[in-house]
C-alpha cells in the first residue's frame, strides 16, 4: 500500500515555514507551516521537528559507488540517502566492461544512481586505468553507452600523472573524440603534473566539468598569490563547470579562499567520496562538505543551490532541484545548527565553523528514509 507523509512546519532554504503533503509518493500540497495538520489521517506518517529545513534532494556529482573495487569504492546507500543525498552520479568508477555491473546495484537502491562512463574499459580497476591507450576501446565505449542511455550522463577521464603515467595528454585528446562522437560531455579530472594544467584545460568546452578545481596541488589552478590563471578564467567563459571533488586530496581551504576573493564559485559542490574517506575524512559526508561552505562566508541559499539546483541543471533534469505540487517527491531534511564545528581540508589545514548543516532525512517517492 502507497504510504502517505506530511511534513509540518519545515522551512524552506528562504526561511518561509510551509507543510508539504506527499501521497502515493506525489507532492500533493505546499501550504503555509500549521494550515495541513486537518489533512493527516491515521495512515500518514507526519514529520515535525522544530528547525528542520527541506530543500529539494541534495545532489552529488562526483562519488565513487562500486564497491567491489578497492580503495575507491561504497555501498550506494551508505554515501546517498542514509547521507541526505537523494540522486548520486558515480564518476567513472566503471567503464564498459563493468558499467552494467553498476546499473544493476543501482537498481537496488534507494538512491538514485546516474553515472559517468570511464573512457577506459576498466575503470578503476586499476587506478592507473589511462596508462596504456590499448584499454581505451572505442567500439566497447560506444556500445556501452546506446545500451545503458538513462544511466550515463558524461564521460570521466582522469589526467593526472598517475593516471596516465607516459600516455600525457594524448587521453584527453581520445577523450574529446568520444565526447563529440556520443554527444556527451566529459568530466576531467585534474591533478598533479604532467600533464600541466594549461594543456589541459584549453581541450574543455562548455558544458564540460573540471573536478577538483580547489585541489592545493603544485598544478592547480590558482598561481601563488592566489590569482586565477588566465586558462581558468578562459575555461570560466567558454562555460566549463566548476566542480568541487572534495575527494581524499583535492580540497584545499587556501584555494577556496582565494578562490572566493576573486569570484571564481563553484557551480556545483560534490564529495568525491568513498569508503575510507567516508570513514576516515577528510570528506566525511555531504553534511560536513556543506558546513565548509558555510565556514568560507557563502550563504545558506548559495550552498544548498549548488548542490540542488544547479547540479540539477547541469544534469538536465530540473524536475531534481525543485519542489513542486504534482512532482514525484525528492527531498532532503536538514538542520542547521548553530554549534562550532572543526573542519580539515586535504591538506590537513583546519579551520572553526561556527554552524554546522547536518543532514535529518530524505525523502524519494513514499519513502521517508532517516539519516
Amino acid at each position: 500500500m502507497d504510504r502517505n507523509i506530511l511534513l509540518r512546519r519545515v522551512r524552506l532554504v528562504g526561511g518561509e515555514e510551509v507543510d508539504v503533503a506527499i501521497n502515493a509518493g506525489i507532492i500533493t500540497d505546499i501550504v503555509p507551516g500549521g494550515t495541513a495538520l486537518c489533512r493527516a489521517d491515521s495512515g500518514t506518517e507526519i514529520w515535525e521537528r522544530p528547525g528542520t529545513y527541506v530543500s529539494s534532494g541534495w545532489i552529488d556529482l562526483h562519488v565513487h559507488a562500486f564497491p567491489e573495487f578497492d580503495p575507491y569504492g561504497d555501498e550506494i546507500d551508505e554515501i546517498g540517502v542514509k547521507q541526505g543525498v537523494t540522486t548520486i552520479v558515480d564518476a567513472g568508477s566503471c567503464g564498459a566492461d563493468r558499467i552494467g555491473d553498476l546499473a544493476a546495484g543501482g537498481r537496488k537502491a534507494d538512491t538514485r544512481l546516474l553515472a559517468f562512463l570511464n573512457i577506459s574499459r576498466i575503470g578503476l580497476k586499476r587506478i592507473d586505468e589511462l596508462s596504456r591507450l590499448e584499454w581505451i576501446d572505442r567500439d566497447k565505449l560506444l556500445q556501452a553507452v546506446s545500451e545503458h542511455p538513462d544511466l550515463i550522463v558524461g564521460l570521466k577521464a582522469r589526467i593526472s600523472r598517475s593516471v596516465v603515467g607516459e600516455s600525457g595528454i594524448q587521453p584527453l585528446r581520445i577523450a574529446r573524440e568520444l565526447s563529440e562522437r556520443t554527444g556527451l560531455p566529459l568530466m576531467v579530472h585534474i591533478g598533479s603534473a604532467p600533464p600541466d594544467i594549461r594543456e589541459v584545460m584549453p581541450l574543455l568546452c562548455g558544458g564540460d566539468v573540471v573536478t577538483h578545481y580547489l585541489n592545493g596541488k603544485s598544478n592547480n589552478l590558482f598561481d601563488e598569490e592566489g590569482k586565477p590563471l588566465d586558462v581558468l578564467r578562459e575555461a570560466v567563459r567558454r562555460g566549463v563547470h566548476l566542480d568541487v571533488g572534495h575527494g581524499t586530496a583535492s580540497f584545499s581551504f587556501r584555494v577556496a579562499e582565494a578562490a572566493k576573493r576573486h569570484g571564481i564559485d563553484p557551480n556545483t559542490i560534490s564529495t568525491d567520496i568513498y569508503r575510507g574517506n567516508r570513514l576516515n575524512g577528510p570528506v566525511y559526508s555531504m553534511s560536513n562538505l556543506l558546513s565548509k561552505f558555510l565556514c568560507l562566508g557563502y550563504t545558506l541559499e548559495q550552498t544548498v543551490d549548488w548542490v540542488t539546483v544547479r547540479a540539477a541543471e547541469w544534469l538536465k533534469r530540473p524536475e531534481l532541484g525543485r519542489i513542486r505540487v504534482g512532482d514525484r517527491a525528492n527531498l532532503t531534511l536538514f538542520g542547521l545548527e548553530e554549534r562550532s564545528l572543526e573542519l580539515i581540508d586535504s591538506e590537513g589545514e583546519t579551520r572553526t565553523a561556527a554552524r554546522r548543516i547536518e543532514a535529518k532525512g530524505a525523502i524519494i517517492g513514499d519513502k521517508l528514509i532517516k539519516c
